[in-house]
């Protein structure tokens, strides 16, 4: 660490050339003030900490060997960016970062021209890599290198093999970092992982046609910056494995079993505990039934891609070791083996973030839904997540899956639908369900006053103005919007049709009674719950208008998730004028057109 009667080295690196300036010993003193940065700020913040923590002398190296931007710098998965963020000149930003306005947790192209891909899904790296090294020969470009930083985690993704058959195969000069830190979220699976813990991981890369150095410790800068210099040598592919430690130079993280500070929020950094304990989470009543259920069902068994315990999975694992597949960060291989498995008499239960469910939608409607599969996905981070940034908000989950056929898709709206929800979906075996639940606390429940044919009517009311249909998490929203029209003296009965997807036949008929129809989601307006909603209205012949309130069809920059929904129009106020509106002078609703980036509809 920095001592105090020395002046700070950070404040006098404002690009990349800064650091080939430095001695040896300066880099030293720098590598400590960037760790004593990221502890300070990003405990505040909350972020990626570990994966950061263990890259600073790599980040170093590469940054002395090779000249960014000219020479093109890709970091898979941007967990480990970071530091990288630090050495382009925006280490001054680190207090606003993941915060509206503020740095992004990724890398990011409107932040700096050393960003290239703005990357959070894993194993994608070596195919831009391949790309941008192709156009270059196509174009006759010479001189420019191509760099990329890949953990040994997203090396268990498919996409980063496919990339690599066509870098080894075709010769291009892409230097690929491996940094082998044995952990993505949790430690690293499959036989992979076994090769590149053995003594011949030279003569594993080199039957794939690549040269290798390494291993090399990744916490010695000397080692480092002289593997590198040989591959930028190398006139082909070449591997640089380099051998990391997560949480590198911070107790706390260097000693975590569990990943704890692979993603903080804010926390003490003295001691690791968060600022804010908070209520029980989506997730955690989640992996509380599902154990509850485990007990009961021997043939339940739960599957991740690489993310067990950020998708509620650890405690099921602690209980039936047996009944947990990590099978790697390979979505596409997670939603096909649940086939395989279902096909063989298990109950398998897919746990994953809503926004990786997208990689693997083929597998869901063709391997899963056309042999209708029971596989149940259960969707973490649905809807708006808010600081993750727009690669993480779990907004489109209900539109794609409602083109599959057989599928079922639930949104419970607490903790009591949630387990509701799960039960449900184990007792359906002609097909594939989804459950899907945003990110956070889950909150007081929201009580039924009675159900009606699966459709829970939370507020009745005898006037029948508006039928506000509620979709999942947005039924606190639509009980004050509610409140709000009432007090406007328009009638205004709330329901929760739990499960969305087949839309409940009792809706059509209930909708012909009022002069509107809304619905509230937190997924994208096009092809989600209201749409499909309009639609059966349509082939129903019921000529009642349906006002949609959704996401628009635009990438989202990140915030606090009440500061992205308010800023789509997904806030009592709003929503209870534009319906008032409508109801008042249906001529004078805007046009799609007018509001699509705002959210609303015409």
């Amino acid at each position: 660490m920095p001592q105090r009667n020395q002046e700070r080295l950070l404040p006098s690196v404002r690009q990349p050339s800064d650091l080939r300036r430095m001695t040896t010993p300066e880099l030293t003193r720098l590598a400590g003030e960037i760790r004593t940065l990221l502890i300070e700020q990003v405990s505040r913040t909350g972020g990626h900490l570990g994966p950061s923590l263990g890259v600073v002398e790599l980040t170093l190296g590469l940054h002395r060997v090779f000249d960014s931007p000219a020479d093109r710098i890709l970091w898979d998965t941007g967990h480990q960016a970071y530091v990288h963020k630090v050495l382009t000149g925006r280490w001054q930003d680190f207090g606003g970062l993941r915060t509206r306005d503020g740095l992004s947790g990724y890398p990011s192209q409107e932040e700096s021209p050393h960003d290239f891909i703005e990357n959070s899904h894993a194993s994608t790296a070596l195919s831009y890599a391949y790309g941008m090294s192709k156009a270059d020969s196509l174009r006759g470009v010479t001189g420019r290198r191509v760099v990329a930083v890949v953990g040994d985690g997203s090396l268990t993704g498919g996409m980063a093999w496919e990339a690599l058959n066509s870098i080894a195969g075709e010769g291009r000069p892409v230097v690929i970092v491996l940094n082998d830190n044995g952990r993505s979220y949790s430690p690293t699976i499959g036989g992979l992982a076994r090769h590149l813990a053995g003594n011949e991981p030279d003569k594993f890369f080199a039957t794939l046609g690549l040269q290798y150095f390494g291993p090399v410790d990744g916490h010695d800068l000397d080692a480092v910056q002289d593997a590198l210099r040989s591959a930028a040598e190398i006139d082909g592919p070449v591997v640089v494995h380099v051998l990391t430690r997560k949480g590198y130079g911070y107790e706390l993280a260097e000693n975590d079993q569990v990943d704890r500070f692979h993603a903080i929020k804010p926390m003490n950094p003295e001691t690791g505990v968060p600022v804010k304990a908070g209520g029980p989470s989506w997730t955690s009543v989640f992996a509380d039934e599902l154990v509850r259920l485990g007990g009961l069902r021997e043939d339940i068994v739960a599957i991740t891609a690489a993310m067990q315990d950020p998708t509620g999975l650890s405690r099921f694992a602690e209980r039936y070791p047996a009944r947990v597949v990590d099978v790697g960060i390979a979505e596409q291989h997670a939603v096909t083996a649940a086939a395989g498995m279902a096909m063989a008499g298990m109950r398998p239960v897919v746990a994953i973030y809503s926004t990786f469910l997208n990689r693997a939608i083929d597998q869901v409607l063709l391997d899963v839904a056309l042999h209708s599969c029971p596989v149940i996905f259960v969707l973490d981070r649905a809807g708006v997540t808010g600081d993750d940034g727009p690669s993480h908000n779990g907004m489109w989950d209900m539109s794609l899956l409602n083109v599959v056929p057989k599928m079922r898709i639930a949104a419970p709206r607490d903790a009591a639908t949630l387990r509701s929800a799960l039960r449900g979906a184990l007792d359906t075996v002609d097909g594939p369900s989804a459950i899907r639940f945003p990110k956070g606390e889950v909150g007081a429940e929201v009580p039924a006053a009675f159900g009606c044919a699966g459709i829970d009517v939370l507020r009745p009311d005898p006037v029948d103005d508006v039928l506000l249909v509620s979709v999942g998490a947005m039924a606190k929203l639509c009980m004050e919007v509610a409140e709000l029209l009432h007090s406007d003296g328009v009638g205004v009965t709330v329901v929760d049709p739990r499960w969305i997807k087949p839309v409940n036949p009792l809706l059509p008929a209930m909708a012909h009674r009022f002069k509107v129809v809304a619905t509230v989601e937190d997924n994208v307006r096009v092809g989600g719950f209201g749409a499909m909603l309009g639609q059966q209205l349509q082939d129903a012949c019921v000529t009642t208008p349906v006002v949609n309130f959704g996401i628009p069809q635009q990438f989202l920059a990140q915030g606090k998730r009440a500061e992205v929904l308010a800023e789509c129009g997904l806030t009592a106020d709003v929503i209870a004028t534009e319906i008032v509106g409508r109801l008042l002078d249906p001529a004078s609703w805007p046009a799609v057109a007018d509001v699509e980036t705002s959210g609303l509809v015409g």
